[in-house]
């Protein structure tokens, strides 16, 4: 394997189980975040997770052990990457916050770092410049509650090289994942190209008084036998997630409805800090979601 130090940056939805699937298979993994109080919570969020890696992995106690041996913390950008074999970032869905983080990133990384992205809905053809080393940089994108939904885009853009792109394949399937090379740049690459979609068109029934988010939901799971629908989905990747990539929708279609959705997300969710499942309230109330009655289908 050609890595063996690897750094997550950002600690948020995606991050911090990036970080933890990866320690679990046997690799040095550092966590940096932008201070210290970030990282206390992310500390938290692992103790959770590893109930998770018990109950559906059937992870035994000596391997959470060595998992959690194999995690470390720092706040302090160049200290985090200064072994680092590979960089993921899974820092907030914004080219703005990212293109600033790689300039910053690409003054302190080490030549040999290879840097990917976990962006769902940006092109890596977007930050290559940024990076400082485009031949060394690509997308590795993951799907919510990776441990379970264990599917990996890798996605080059055309300076990408080759063997890169080979070993951040290799990567993926040793951490667990199953890997799915895109041959071309793709916006919402494979996954989000099909979801995002059904999301928008949630909200949309929603935003125009068509149905409740129960109704909607209960639509889609007895009609396709899927074990959530779009609303619910809403609250498990994030409403700001959702909401950012309405919104630079939006400010590139000018399209009144996505407008209208941003607005609707913004005053309903964002402003009240009910974010979905990482917050305990966004469209259901957590821990308990109605769509997890039992009866929810009846």
């Amino acid at each position: 394997m050609a890595y063996k130090n690897v750094t997550v940056a950002g600690s948020g939805v995606l991050g911090y189980q990036i970080a933890f699937q990866t320690a679990f298979h046997g690799f040095n993994v550092t966590v940096y975040d932008i201070n210290d109080e970030v990282l206390e919570k992310a500390k938290a969020k692992f103790a959770e997770l590893s109930e998770a890696f018990q109950t559906d992995l059937n992870a035994t106690p000596e391997q959470l052990d060595k998992t959690f041996k194999n995690l470390n913390y720092t706040s302090d950008l160049k200290a985090s990457v200064k072994d680092a074999d590979l960089m993921i970032e899974a820092v907030p869905e914004n080219p703005t916050i990212k293109i600033d983080f790689y300039k910053k990133l690409a003054k302190v990384a080490p030549e040999k770092t290879i840097f990917v992205t976990n962006s769902s809905t940006l092109l890596p053809s977007q930050f290559a410049h940024a990076t400082g080393r485009p031949s060394q940089f690509l997308a590795l994108h993951f799907a919510n509650n990776i441990w379970k939904h264990n599917t990996a885009e890798i996605m080059g853009h055309p300076t990408t090289d080759t063997k890169v792109f080979d070993d951040v394949v290799a990567f993926a399937k040793a951490i667990g994942m199953l890997a799915l090379p895109l041959h071309k740049e793709q916006p919402g690459y494979i996954l989000n190209t099909l979801l995002v979609p059904l999301l928008r068109a949630g909200l949309e029934l929603l935003i125009k008084g068509v149905a409740e988010p129960e109704t909607i939901d209960k639509t889609w799971m007895k009609a396709t036998g899927a074990p959530i629908g779009p609303i619910a989905i809403l609250d498990t990747v994030g409403i700001t997630t959702a909401y950012n990539i309405y919104k630079l929708s939006a400010e590139k279609t000018k399209n009144p409805d996505a407008i209208k959705t941003i607005k609707y997300l913004k005053e309903n969710f964002i402003d009240k800090n009910k974010l979905g499942v990482s917050t305990g309230e966004g469209f259901y109330k957590y821990p308990n979601p109605a769509y997890k009655d039992p009866d929810f289908l009846n």
